[in-house]
């Protein structure tokens, strides 16, 4: 769909590539969701991709339109972009990119999940280091922030070894259970200091200007 830049854009790192979320992309990693591959232990909160619904035909219906209406949001002040990660050809997770209330803090958000297929990879660390690039390199945020549970080591560990600081606490829920979390926060700064050399943005540019961050 050459008209509609968001779905053009790719980061390339030399482990994986997170490519935009086309329906293509969806149809494969349909079957991961399908097959239970993308819960997790302990599980993530209870973003609106919800992944836990019983029912795997229910639960892939209930996904992709949570995807779906993620396209929407293309306001400067309001964005998802939702990214498959591609490795070695093959679609394994995903990895979005949000921003709420962009245009005034310029402060990011991920969520993620990879099939079980390709976990205890460090696939977790380079997908997060490629949105971060998108984030702060493509799409010039000032800050980016994640949330994660306490129990979740892998989440938490990413952060820490990404240049995050701890931020806080707070309270989510998951399965429709309340639990604690951690909050973490890296500084454009802080990015700058370590920022790879290795990872290419593609198509950056042009979802800038369609968003529109300029």
């Amino acid at each position: 769909m050459k008209n509609y830049p968001l779905l053009h854009v790719r980061v390339s790192t030399p482990m994986l590539e997170l490519r935009a979320a086309t329906d293509d992309l969806l149809d494969q990693l349909a079957e991961a969701v399908r097959a239970g591959k993308a819960d997790a232990d302990p599980p993530p909160y209870d973003d609106p991709i919800s992944l836990y619904e019983a029912d795997p035909d229910l639960r892939v219906g209930k996904w992709l339109r949570a995807v779906w209406r993620g396209r929407t949001r293309v306001e400067a002040d309001s964005w998802r972009l939702s990214m498959a990660v591609v490795v070695d050809g093959e679609a394994a997770g995903m990895q979005d990119l949000i921003g709420e209330g962009f245009s005034t803090f310029g402060t990011v958000t991920t969520f993620s999940w990879l099939s079980a297929d390709h976990r205890a990879r460090g696939l977790g660390h380079e997908m997060r280091a490629a949105a971060l690039h998108l984030a702060f390199d493509g799409l010039g945020a000032k800050e980016a922030h994640s949330d994660a549970f306490v129990d979740n080591r892998g989440s938490n560990a990413v952060s820490q070894d990404l240049g995050y600081e701890p931020n806080g606490m707070d309270h989510a829920t998951r399965l429709g259970e309340a639990a604690v979390m951690n909050r973490w926060r890296l500084t454009r700064s802080t990015w700058e200091q370590q920022r790879r050399s290795d990872i290419q943005l593609h198509g950056a540019d042009a979802c800038r200007v369609f968003l529109p961050l300029t």
